[in-house]
């Protein structure tokens, strides 16, 4: 089936839908490809564990019927201490987010293609000018955005993907009943998004626990396939291996079984700093580029937030008179991509890259200087503020510095 649209995007979770959204509200002529049925959607795909903030939920008008449970803080955990922190959240059902936010992008007018496996772009004279899908179909279009994610089905051809294996986070997730959140040997996680920092259970990442109400919670865990990964890593250990270990040693999760119906979460990031991310009539968003957060693994308001990046780049590259698709116009999606989308993305990537190369006991450390900091001191460290992390480093950090210093900036 062939076809011509303002814009075309392949992929329909939360960036390409989105984008979707946004630019079928502005009357573009938009289309999505998406792998997946549209009876099974979003089988395969729902991979997040889809916490998140209400800035979010505000800024792109998401309706509390798409959130399984709304907390009230962040809880930060190491082998042996923990640190909390006031903060509203919210616990999406990750499948009915993404139904919503295709359903919605329909009403304002895009057209949905399931079943539709992309396999790489139409060029003409090295441009791209469409997409090919399903072996042997093609649609064209004005402006073509990947939202395939590490796939990165039409940026890799391109040469516009540079995602490395070696900052590639593998992750697992399932749902569970019968846990104790508020077990006296640990903080109360009751109403919380916890986050626990230990080699034993995540080498070279973190695992996490997300209440979603009374005894059920969503538990899980993720590494990256980094030089912590290496050290701290046993032989033969999988993720599965490791998210059972952890069932097994916490007492909050000795009733614990997994919920029926509920479907594991599987999926993999990449926790770098983007490189190109435009070309002529194309961007890339969501986590081809990648745009995962790298401290804290949050992912959905990136995306999103690079889904309107690019809808607002299409809109100024498309408008009348003076139509203009090139590499130059389609740059000022790169610029808004630094600016708003993750303004301070390198020096996020500093401090994660640091974190993951202490020891455990440096992270029982951590949780207590965190909270001997006020507030603005840790608001300041979590925006990546260089300044305010001197505050968190100690004269026993020399070797971890000295370490850190030969694997990233000696090569």
């Amino acid at each position: 089936m062939a076809g011509r649209y303002d814009v075309v995007i392949a992929g329909a979770g939360p960036a390409g839908a989105q984008c979707a959204r946004d630019l079928a509200a502005r009357d573009y002529d938009v289309l999505v490809l998406e792998t997946e049925t549209e009876a099974e959607f979003p089988r395969q795909s729902n991979k997040s564990t889809a916490g998140t903030f209400p800035r979010m939920m505000a800024s792109f008008n998401i309706p509390n019927r798409v959130v399984q449970h709304f907390t009230d803080s962040v809880v930060l955990e190491s082998p042996n201490d923990h640190f909390v922190q006031e903060q509203t959240g919210a616990v999406l059902d990750f499948a009915a987010f993404k139904r919503f936010l295709v359903a919605d992008s329909k009403e304002r007018g895009a057209e949905y293609r399931f079943d539709a496996r992309v396999t790489g772009p139409v060029l003409e004279d090295d441009n791209i000018v469409g997409v090919q899908y399903n072996r042997g179909e093609e649609v064209r279009g004005d402006v073509m955005i990947d939202a395939t994610g590490p796939g990165a089905h039409l940026a890799r051809p391109l040469g516009i993907s540079d995602l490395e294996r070696e900052n590639q986070a593998i992750g697992i997730e399932f749902e569970y009943e019968g846990v104790e959140p508020n077990h006296p040997e640990f903080a109360d996680c009751r109403d919380a998004m916890m986050l626990r920092l230990d080699h034993e259970l995540a080498p070279g990442g973190y695992a996490w626990l997300f209440h979603t109400g009374e005894d059920t919670a969503k538990v899980g865990l993720c590494y990256i396939q980094n030089e912590s990964y290496r050290r701290n890593s046993e032989e033969a250990m999988t993720v599965d291996d490791y998210l059972e270990r952890w069932l097994e040693r916490d007492p909050r999760f000795e009733s614990a079984r997994r919920i029926p119906d509920k479907q594991s979460h599987r999926g993999s990031a990449h926790v770098q700093a983007p490189g190109e991310i435009s070309t002529d009539n194309f961007m890339a968003i969501g986590d081809t580029v990648p745009t995962i957060d790298p401290v804290w693994g949050e992912g959905i308001d990136k995306c999103m937030r690079s889904a309107r990046a690019a809808a607002v780049t299409a809109d100024e590259s498309l408008s009348p008179p003076s139509i203009d698709t090139s590499a130059a116009a389609m740059s000022a999606y790169d610029t808004r991509w630094h600016d708003s989308v993750a303004p301070r993305a390198q020096s996020r990537l500093f401090m994660t890259r640091l974190l993951y190369l202490a020891s455990n006991d440096r992270y029982d450390r951590l949780m207590r200087d965190m909270r001997n900091l006020d507030l603005e001191t840790l608001a300041r460290i979590n925006r990546g503020d260089k300044l305010a992390m001197r505050k968190l480093v100690h004269v026993s950090d020399l070797p971890l510095l000295a370490r850190f210093a030969r694997l990233h900036w000696t090569g």
